[in-house]
């Protein structure tokens, strides 16, 4: 499955969680000894399976007293959902869709650990030879308001272009992206690995734009519930130290590491070669530096206004949302990027600076 799982948001699981989710912010700020975490396959998501097969997010758990469940669940969407609805008390996401789902829904939201970017796994492909330019007039197929759409409008504005300037935008199914991209109809798809790679193997196709060309935009991150959070500190710091242990382990090449990926690779329905191709597109931050470094950079407000206005323009960062500023969205220097009213998205490296410095 490898990327798939990762890439659907609509708007109908937006609309339909601000009934549920405005009380579940509120019903979970208590101090409590026992944590659900919920992740989906992803190449960048994985360690979080493993951690819980292996033993080390219990053995984390419980040098802080307390029990941490990780729950792998098979859709990505219904994954947030729940976590948006209380039922989890933080879930694997990327930086768009928790934007759009818990964050838009009401949900107070902290971006934990920031674990990685897309550096390549996703991509626009087109028969041919050209460039963005070629996309004008010309049908486009990919999955609606997923980060594939999201990358096209980033490629075309970077470009000159807009949506109006294509011929159309053809939602398809990942699952039939491979077969679609064969009939002679369809020119051109947005998709992500392990699709781009199957398709690049068809003679005389290209990739004309992918993630690398806006590095840092398409996050994936373990968030969790802002209240939650701040209610149980030891929560924060038992995720974050099994977190950068499996980190640490993975990106050895020491039998041990090589045993980790290997499971992971497995357990995401690939091999060691194949997994570790998924690892070369993407930017794992392997050290909590380094995501502190990301997290902390000037460039992250402005991927995140470009989220919002993206979200915005296609309906799904908030029910009634009256602009791209409905939803405010803060970072580690105090600034806020939208409504500094309404901030219901945080990117905190308090936890992972405590686990740079040593400090867990």
């Amino acid at each position: 499955m490898g990327h798939i799982a990762r890439h659907f948001a609509c708007l109908a699981a937006v609309v339909a969680l601000f009934a549920a989710a405005a009380p579940a912010s509120t019903a979970l700020a208590e101090e409590k000894s026992s944590f659900k975490v919920a992740w989906s396959i992803y190449v960048g998501w994985m360690p979080w399976g493993y951690m819980e097969d292996s033993g080390i997010m219990d053995k984390w758990a419980e040098k802080y007293g307390i029990d941490v469940e990780i729950v792998q669940i098979n859709d990505y969407i219904e994954s947030i959902n729940q976590y948006t609805a209380g039922a989890f008390d933080g879930v694997s996401a990327t930086n768009m869709d928790t934007l759009s789902i818990p964050s838009g829904g009401g949900v107070d939201t902290t971006a934990l650990i920031v674990g990685d970017y897309s550096n390549g796994n996703d991509a626009v492909l087109i028969k041919g030879d050209g460039g963005m330019g070629k996309l004008a007039g010309k049908p486009v197929n990919l999955v609606e308001l997923s980060v594939s759409h999201y990358l096209l409008a980033r490629g075309l504005d970077k470009f000159g272009l807009a949506e109006r300037d294509l011929g159309a935008v053809i939602n398809t199914s990942d699952a039939d992206m491979v077969a679609a991209f064969a009939t002679p109809d369809v020119e051109a798809v947005v998709t992500w690995n392990p699709l781009v790679s199957t398709i690049l193997e068809t003679p005389g196709v290209s990739k004309i734009f992918d993630s690398s060309d806006i590095p840092g935009e398409i996050i994936d991150m373990m968030v969790v519930n802002t209240e939650t959070l701040a209610a149980n500190p030891a929560f924060g710091k038992a995720l974050v130290g099994a977190w950068y242990e499996t980190m640490a382990l993975i990106a050895s090449d020491t039998p041990e590491g090589i045993a980790a990926r290997t499971a992971m690779a497995e357990a995401s329905g690939t091999d060691l070669a194949g997994y570790d191709a998924q690892l070369a597109t993407t930017k794992m931050f392997y050290t909590p530096a380094e995501a502190v470094s990301f997290t902390t950079s000037a460039d992250l407000p402005t991927t995140m206004i470009y989220v919002a206005e993206f979200l915005f323009d296609k309906g799904i960062l908030g029910e009634g949302a009256p602009s791209a500023d409905f939803v405010g969205v803060a970072y580690p220097d105090g600034s806020v990027t939208g409504d500094a009213g309404n901030v219901k998205l945080r990117f905190d490296t308090t936890y992972m600076q405590m686990a740079a410095d040593g400090a867990r």
